[in-house]
């Protein structure tokens, strides 16, 4: 698997990562450990996380595996801060969005715990906090750098003008080193203006959900399978591209795939890895299985016909004033 750096920093990541929001949830400590053993025998290195993730679970399984089935050294450690659970007014579950100094190193520093480890390799603000000033999360990243909690940071699901706002204010010492949002031929937004900004500024793009919530895989196209997201509690998170514009896209991707010889998911994951700007690709797999297809998509080239007819089909509306 090809290592590409992200942006002009010097962290260097596998071309796919591996996305655990469902380890400690719908993947157990088993499925995680026999994930890690496909992805680093396939040249993986990149483990994307988040304190959020199943409540702090998805980290423990990770610090599990840390603490005797995997080595520190062979793990390039991602984890997300800046949202946290918190109960309703009427007792239902909530989260609370707080990217304030204290906040995000009080995380980072139970995500360290949890994960048994003096540090990771990125540290990312997982969304815009509307209720804190860029000046305080950034103060944040800094003393997390330089407490040597994290080697690198970012920014997760925020727009051009933060990216652009945040790597100024930590210049020269710290820097902007990655973006991490959602990419895949179903959303193309960061083309707008995330990935332009990103580009000129010398981070690099981590792009989360590369296979359009499951839907690129083709196994929406008949019927929603019972043992899928769309089916239970996340049907809310896939229901938006199993309508409308999207289905157009993945039956391109299907009528590709098959003239191929290969899964659709292989096709997509394969078109987003050619893109420019883009440092690595997180796959969230909730099985085995799901993780060792997605691999395969290292080794396909897409002929550039089928390349540009992906982008034909799936082109976002750009206008007005990102296009002049």
């Amino acid at each position: 698997m090809e290592r590409r750096r992200v942006g002009r920093s010097g962290l260097r990541v596998s071309e796919l990562g591996l996305g655990t929001m469902a380890w400690g949830r719908d993947t157990d400590e088993i499925d995680a450990a026999e994930q890690v053993r496909d992805f680093l025998d396939a040249g993986g290195t990149l483990v994307d996380t988040a304190a959020s993730y199943a409540d702090g679970d998805s980290e423990r399984v990770i610090g599990t595996l840390l603490s005797g089935k995997v080595g520190r050294h062979e793990l390039v450690l991602a984890t997300k801060a800046g949202i946290r659970a918190e109960s309703r007014p009427d007792g239902g579950p909530g989260r609370v969005v707080d990217a304030s100094r204290g906040a995000l190193l009080d995380s980072l520093d139970e995500s360290l715990v949890r994960m048994g480890t003096d540090h990771v390799d990125l540290f990312l603000v997982a969304c815009p906090d509307p209720n804190t000033s860029l000046e305080e999360t950034c103060n944040a990243l800094r003393i997390a750098v330089t407490s040597g909690r994290a080697r690198y940071v970012g920014l997760s699901n925020h727009p051009g003008w933060a990216t652009a706002r945040t790597a100024t204010l930590l210049e020269p010492d710290v820097g902007l080193a990655a973006v991490e949002l959602e990419y895949s031929l179903l959303q193309r937004g960061v083309e707008r203006d995330v990935l332009p900004a990103a580009d000129a500024l010398g981070a690099g793009l981590l792009a989360w959900s590369p296979l359009g919530r499951g839907v690129l895989t083709g196994k929406y196209r008949r019927a929603i399978p019972a043992d899928s997201r769309a089916a239970g509690s996340q049907a809310g998170f896939v229901q938006p591209y199993l309508e409308g514009p999207a289905t157009d896209v993945v039956e391109a991707v299907a009528t590709a795939a098959e003239g191929l010889g290969r899964a659709p998911g292989e096709v997509a994951l394969a078109w987003l890895l050619e893109r420019e700007g883009i440092a690595s690709a997180i796959v969230g797999a909730r099985t085995p299985a799901q993780l060792r297809s997605s691999l395969e998509a290292v080794s396909l080239d897409l002929p550039y016909e089928v390349h540009a007819a992906l982008d034909d089909v799936s082109a976002p509306d750009i206008g007005y004033p990102e296009r002049w």
